[in-house]
């Protein structure tokens, strides 16, 4: 793949949308900070995300564990194919649009140099009903987890200046056996699997609220998704 690097970078602010008397659910109001504008100079990356970012949701965006979302960018060319729609890099809230790395080769607690920050991969990302509003894609979240192209999150163990082009240096990789795309396997592929989340539930650099959830599966007390992956829109 060649060396990771960040290939664009995007931060942006909330913004409120659409119409709350609107009689199509797609055009109704609805918050998010999901349209980031393309960042060409240095950012400061802070321990809950970059200085100029924001999310909408605070219960279930953003906070240390989701300081920054990076994306694939070889994703989009499938998307684009798949969905038939106009969707770029940044199309789905990233931070980083992430070159010479995907889901099959990166891991639950990768450490990464990537300009004056240091970074550490804590979860795949969980996806919601924001971006199908976005794209009007009543499925589109079922849809990214499905494929396993959800993308991932880091945390930020030493704050610092970031910019486009930056190349990710690896320090460490403690449990290269917990790829973002074996992580989704367990988490949504649960047939006969209970072995496998306990022990991913173990893993120690996995966030806490993956953790938790799978906790919960092992308990039988997992709730359902449909708030998550619908939301308002259906």
């Amino acid at each position: 793949m060649g060396k990771p690097k960040v290939r664009k970078l995007f931060t942006g602010k909330v913004k409120t949308m659409g119409d709350p008397d609107a009689e199509n659910k797609f055009d109704r109001e609805w918050q998010s900070a999901i349209f980031k504008t393309e960042r060409h100079e240095k950012v400061y990356l802070t321990e809950t995300g970059f200085d100029t970012d924001s999310v909408a949701d605070k219960r279930n965006h953003g906070g240390p564990e989701k300081a920054v979302f990076a994306y694939p960018v070889v994703h989009y060319a499938t998307w684009r194919h798949e969905l038939g729609v106009d969707i770029e890099a940044g199309g789905f809230g990233e931070n980083f649009a992430i070159t010479g790395m995907d889901e099959s080769s990166v891991s639950i607690g990768d450490t990464y140099k990537v300009g004056g920050a240091v970074i550490q991969v804590s979860q795949p990302r969980r996806p919601c009903w924001k971006p199908a509003r976005r794209y009007r894609i009543i499925d589109l979240a079922l849809q990214i987890q499905n494929t396993g192209r959800t993308g991932w999150y880091f945390r930020v163990l030493q704050e610092g200046y970031v910019q486009p082009g930056d190349t990710l240096e690896l320090i460490e990789q403690p449990s290269p056996e917990w790829t973002i795309n074996a992580c989704n396997e367990v988490m949504y592929d649960q047939v006969d699997n209970v072995g496998l989340a306990e022990s991913l539930s173990a893993c120690e650099h996995l966030a806490p609220n993956w953790r938790k959830t799978l906790q919960k599966r092992l308990l039988g007390k997992e709730g359902s998704s449909t708030k998550r992956v619908f939301g308002p829109n259906k």
